[in-house]
């Protein structure tokens, strides 16, 4: 048996006091003696009241609840997140995840966060397309978070991508490295970016003709499947891989250790995102970090900015400079 969530008024039995002093002092509010607010709570606490702090807030003009929405399983999302509930608290707001899932599309997961009269959106690595997010920001404001855009009305926060590209081929380069190719991220947020940084370190180095891009993704398994068209296509792999984040590179790692190829010694791998992946004792990638915690803090200051300005604010494109972290999987030539 499902056992009741304790109410005011039982507290109020139990104290033996009126409903109404139950409130003042849950309320934390002028109107009750110390005596009276210390026997309050500790019927509270003893019957394991807690107050329902939702209802509260939505009886409010402002519900001080900033909705967040992002990809189950991204674990960058998860870096983000955890960065978001610290940037919100320090403000005095509180945070409403949903998620996009296989079968739960970003429209749908907005969708909830609007209905729980969050008072702002962050949305990250967003997939929307721009009519949508000029509508939605038409209804609540809205930060993009991880994602260039330019939209009317939505401002984004992002890590320089292409700049974080540049700096993860240069890194090769400097380990004597020519023949790199990128994994790329297809249509995924930032991907462009990083292709461009790619091509654009490749051909400042004198070495445009011989850059390459293979078809990839997101996860482990676009990048298993670029590092099996790698080893299928050519009787010679290239020196150095640079995926588009980390999970596209553990999903090469893994194939190119099966397939016998020797990381660092015969082939350097370099990820995007220092996520938690990257920092795992067996995995120890060498990756191109992003600053979850400056860009959730930046998103959240802008959102609440918009939620508590007095008229409107022009659309801003904040970005956040990433920087290589070396560690295991590449060295030198």
């Amino acid at each position: 048996m499902t056992r009741k969530r304790p109410t005011l008024n039982d507290v109020a039995e139990h104290a033996g006091v009126s409903r109404a002093l139950v409130s003042i002092v849950m309320r934390d509010v002028p109107g009750a003696s110390a005596e009276t607010r210390t026997r309050v709570r500790s019927a509270a606490a003893e019957l394991g009241y807690r107050p329902d702090t939702r209802a509260r807030l939505l009886r409010q003009d402002h519900s001080r609840l900033l909705g967040v929405a992002f990809a189950a399983g991204e674990q960058f999302h998860a870096d983000l997140v955890d960065g978001i509930y610290v940037a919100a608290e320090r403000l005095g707001y509180d945070v409403v995840l949903s998620a996009v899932t296989p079968r739960r599309n970003e429209s749908r997961t907005v969708r909830t966060l609007v209905d729980d009269r969050c008072e702002a959106v962050l949305l990250l690595g967003s997939q929307l397309p721009a009519r949508q997010l000029q509508q939605l920001a038409e209804q609540v404001p809205v930060v993009a978070l991880a994602r260039r855009v330019r939209v009317p009305g939505v401002d984004s926060v992002h890590s320089d991508d292409a700049g974080g590209a540049r700096s993860a081929v240069d890194h090769l380069l400097g380990l004597g490295h020519r023949k790199i190719v990128h994994i790329d991220g297809g249509r995924a947020p930032g991907a462009a970016d990083r292709r461009r940084g790619y091509l654009s370190a490749m051909r400042r180095a004198g070495l445009g003709e011989v850059a390459e891009i293979v078809e990839g993704g997101p996860t482990e398994e676009f990048g298993a499947r670029a590092a099996h068209v790698l080893l299928a296509d050519r009787s010679t792999a290239p020196s150095a891989l640079f995926a588009f984040n980390d999970r596209s590179a553990v999903g090469a790692l893994d194939v190119l250790i099966r397939s016998g190829h020797a990381v660092p010694q015969s082939i350097s791998v370099v990820g995007f995102d220092d996520s938690a992946l990257a920092r795992l004792a067996h995995i120890d990638l060498t990756t191109v970090a992003q600053d979850a915690d400056q860009l959730s803090a930046l998103a959240v200051a802008r959102a609440v900015d918009r939620v508590e300005s007095a008229g409107p604010l022009e659309s801003v494109d904040l970005v956040v400079a990433p920087h290589l972290v070396a560690r295991g999987t590449s060295s030198a030539i």
